[in-house]
């Protein structure tokens, strides 16, 4: 039997309305936002993400789906979505509408990491990425939007985690403080973080072995803002704390991927146990300059559905109400087969959902199978009362049933 890959899952009908109404409120509560819906291809090339998420990281090094087509070219899967939609952002010329280009996104992303509760190889995420702005209260915005999305979900008892880069100036600066911070621990890192002292110092916070975690929690950190970056810094904190946003300052969040500048921020979930990240995100505003676009300033979030629905446990789950039908077209007798065909399909051309048995069972048999999908109606064909042009609906929460015309049972039905 050939099964799923390891690191990939099967998402089932049971589970799938959980999902479908996690996708519904983001759509919704990003639409009220301003942002519109962009679907960018799942292969890219794969120095698009080479380029930008860096060479120096786990992504690239390590978890990048690659090969080579029948072009010779090298393609990669998308591990992430912000460096896709900034070249669908260069490429379709989006800036020429001017303003701030507001977009959101939701598909499965690819990474060769071992699989995890909550983290498959194939997962999933739904994010924003606004484009176009450095203004501060685009930051605040974005950060809201995240925090009112998980309100608007029920998840409850998160935390929005914030820091700031700054600048590429301010960065270098950051790095070399990390490093004289880590330096003493040197030796006792693992050979993949000996590495990144010197190529990007920053990921060693988010290695995952016991030992440098433990050195990176135990590291003091300073920031090193320049002056324009910390009055914008200040100016996000003003926006969330006008609009009653909750949030502590965390000097290690500092998102490991290249791209970042500036605002960073994370949200984690009390109830996802130590792998806590239920949302991650942040301002790249050298990203669309690098890819070949114009200097343009961005900032987004990204979501790990699987993680969404981890921390939403059964909360959402009874509000969630499974796809019911409508009507359950049952046959007395083989003969009327063909016109209870005829009649599901034109209950369905009339937007009524309806279900009809296909093993030819009995009666009862056919009675139980539309209990079990959850039908709300059945209808009756009978050779008798269907001479007369007339069925039998039957009312299946309250069983009481009556005897109606034909052509009046789509207005009965509606």
């Amino acid at each position: 039997m050939i099964k799923a890959l390891r690191g990939t899952k099967d998402i089932l009908p049971d589970e799938i309305s959980l999902w479908q109404r996690i996708e519904v409120i983001g759509r919704d509560i990003f639409n009220i936002y301003g942002y519109k819906e962009i679907r960018t291809p799942i292969i890219e090339e794969a120095s698009l993400f080479i380029r930008s998420i860096g060479d120096a990281t786990d992504i690239v090094q390590k978890e990048m789906y690659i090969f080579s087509d029948r072009g010779n070219r090298i393609i990669a899967l998308r591990p992430e979505a912000t460096a896709s939609i900034a070249r669908a952002y260069i490429e379709n010329s989006l800036f020429q509408a001017g303003g701030v280009a507001k977009l959101f996104y939701i598909g499965p992303m690819f990474r060769s990491e071992r699989p995890q509760q909550g983290r498959q190889r194939q997962f999933y995420q739904i994010g924003v990425e606004a484009i176009g702005s450095d203004n501060p209260f685009i930051d605040a915005e974005v950060i809201a939007l995240s925090a009112r999305f998980l309100e608007r979900l029920g998840v409850e008892k998160f935390h929005v985690k914030l820091n700031s880069l700054g600048c590429q100036k301010d960065k270098i600066r950051i790095m070399e403080k990390h490093k004289e911070s880590f330096r003493p621990y040197l030796e006792k890192l693992c050979e993949t973080c000996k590495n990144r002292f010197d190529k990007n110092v920053l990921r060693i916070f988010d290695c995952k072995e016991d030992s440098c975690k433990a050195i990176a929690q135990n590291v003091k950190v300073e920031s090193a803002l320049c002056s324009d970056c910390a009055e914008h810094f200040e100016k996000v904190k003003v926006g969330l704390n006008a609009i009653g946003v909750e949030y502590t300052m965390d000097n290690k969040i500092v998102r490991g991927l290249d791209y970042y500048t500036r605002t960073v921020f994370e949200i984690t979930q009390e109830s996802l146990g130590a792998k806590d990240a239920i949302c991650a995100g942040g301002r790249y505003n050298n990203l669309v300059k690098e890819l070949g676009g114009k200097d343009t300033p961005a900032i987004g979030f990204a979501f790990g559905m699987e993680r969404l629905v981890l921390a939403l446990g059964d909360g959402l789950k009874f509000k969630v109400k499974s796809s019911r039908v409508d009507v359950f077209v049952a046959i007395a007798g083989d003969m009327l087969y063909n016109e209870a065909f005829k009649l599901l399909d034109s209950l369905r051309n009339a937007g009524i959902s309806g279900e009809i048995d296909y093993d030819t069972k009995s009666l009862k048999a056919q009675m139980r199978k539309a209990e079990k999908l959850g039908a709300k109606f059945v209808v009756i064909l009978g050779e008798e009362e269907f001479k007369n042009k007339r069925v039998v609906i039957r009312d299946m929460e309250n069983s009481s049933q009556k005897e109606v015309e034909l052509v009046n049972l789509i207005a009965e039905l509606c």
